[in-house]
């Protein structure tokens, strides 16, 4: 099973890109786009533990498409916030007790059978070392009932023994294409549990590590079709061999992420897919991929089963 998806859905510089501008009276934008995608990636849950009634909410609002899953990163202490010593019993317990409040608030979205995958993002500093393989063996503990993915950004984790590692946690792998400097992990194509994942998130390298007011530009980036041509294939090997596989566009910036979600998922089914007319109309690059349609109430599966 493919679903192919975009990372957020509240970003202000979407309006009258990807929504309709004026919305119509009771637009709900998380409804709107479970309509076109088939997965959306939750990025709140990377700032804050989550809030039980808020992923309640998010589950009812997609209800009218049963095949749509969530995925949901895990929150950054958990990943980036290190307790000072790990194997003292209060670091442990530290990281032990938070990851428990994460399964507590994201437990809504797993009883209603819409979490494909949590994902633990791991900085560009994470790299394969003994201290951080402890860290991903706590947490992978901690959080054994769910859907666990790893995505690390440097190359370090890219060998077959840091993969055997991944498989006996039961961890994914996270599959990313960014820009390729400073030791950055290049796009791959590996398997380490039975979900298969990939993040898109440009080749914009002047931005790349760059913070502050302006980090959001270093997902400015558009992919032409050339770019998402060898991410097709990989989709179609990695559905091969996963049971599921979850591909999403994280190249936020002014639309572009629904835009190239779109292109890919045209290239992997092999026809022109229904878009929001706004976007069609604002992208050329969606001419030969996709079909301006105001609406999707019912988004059905991307393969049905045993294609």
């Amino acid at each position: 099973m493919i679903r192919i998806g975009i990372a957020g859905w509240d970003y202000p510089d979407w309006e009258g890109l990807v929504y309709p501008d004026p919305r119509p009276r009771g637009f709900d934008r998380l409804a709107y786009l479970s309509g076109f995608f088939d997965t959306l990636e939750i990025n709140t849950t990377f700032y804050r533990t989550p809030d039980p009634r808020a992923a309640g909410s998010w589950a009812r609002r997609v209800a009218a498409a049963p095949s749509f899953r969530f995925t949901a990163k895990l929150y950054r202490y958990l990943t980036h916030e290190a307790p000072p010593d790990l194997e003292a019993p209060q670091g442990r317990s530290a990281l032990l007790e938070a990851a428990q409040q994460y399964r507590q608030g994201i437990e809504p979205i797993r009883t209603a059978g819409r979490l494909g995958a949590v994902l633990m993002q791991f900085p560009h500093a994470f790299h394969d070392r003994p201290d951080h393989r402890r860290r991903l063996e706590i947490l992978a503990d901690g959080l054994a009932d769910l859907p666990l993915v790893a995505e690390f950004r440097h190359r370090s984790w890219d060998h077959e023994d840091a993969l055997r590692f991944l498989s006996r946690l039961r961890v994914g792998f996270c599959n990313i294409d960014q820009p390729a400097i400073a030791g950055t992990l290049r796009p791959t194509g590996h398997v380490t549990s039975r979900i298969a994942y990939i993040r898109l998130h440009g080749r914009n390298a002047e931005a790349w590590f760059r913070s502050g007011g302006d980090a959001a530009r270093r997902y400015d980036y558009l992919y032409t079709q050339q770019e998402l041509a060898p991410w097709a294939e990989r989709v179609l090997r990695l559905d091969d061999r996963a049971e599921e596989v979850f591909v999403i566009a994280n190249n936020h910036y002014r639309g572009k992420a629904p835009v190239n979600a779109l292109m890919l998922k045209a290239a992997v089914t092999r026809r022109r897919v229904p878009a929001p007319p706004a976007l069609v109309a604002a992208f050329k690059e969606l001419a030969d991929s996709a079909v301006p349609v105001a609406s999707r109430p019912l988004q059905g599966r991307l393969f049905a089963d045993g294609d």
